[in-house]
């Protein structure tokens, strides 16, 4: 059911999506290539405030600002799951993996590889903070629009 809290939390972890995203451009090596990376980080963020985080609104401050930490590390490994799986696919289509199973696991190497980039301090403080701004919003929609 659609509820003010849901949208509120959709809308802030979409927001965080794309704030995170432009973040990340300035951690990647010169001439990455992005392609529709902001837009399916911004798509993902309004899966996860909708799906994880809106139902769980209004059980108070506390407890709404642990799930909105909890949706915001699943966005963020949600979405290095999704653009390894992307990066790995492009890799594939120039046949550079033997076989499935190689590919396949090639995911998780790239992954790991893209998360190094995300240890950096600003990115970790851009997520915090916009984690516990989203749970004060997502509480307050909760409370005051039922």
């Amino acid at each position: 059911m659609t509820t003010a809290a849901r949208l509120i939390a959709a809308l802030c972890l979409a927001a965080l999506g794309y704030l995170g995203s432009e973040e990340v451009k300035t951690l990647m090596p010169e001439g990455t290539g992005f392609g529709y990376f902001t837009s399916v980080n911004v798509g993902l963020g309004w899966l996860c405030g909708w799906l994880i985080l809106g139902p769980r609104a209004g059980r108070g401050v506390a407890s709404t600002q642990s799930h909105a930490l909890t949706a915001t590390a699943a966005l963020v490994l949600l979405a290095l799951l999704v653009q390894a799986t992307n990066e790995m696919v492009r890799l594939a289509m120039r046949h550079r993996y033997d076989g499935p199973m190689e590919a396949f696991s090639a995911i998780f190497e790239i992954a790991l590889e893209f998360g190094g980039h995300l240890l950096d301090a600003e990115f970790f403080l851009l997520m915090l903070g916009g984690a516990v701004v989203t749970g004060l919003l997502v509480e307050l929609a909760a409370r005051h629009w039922r």
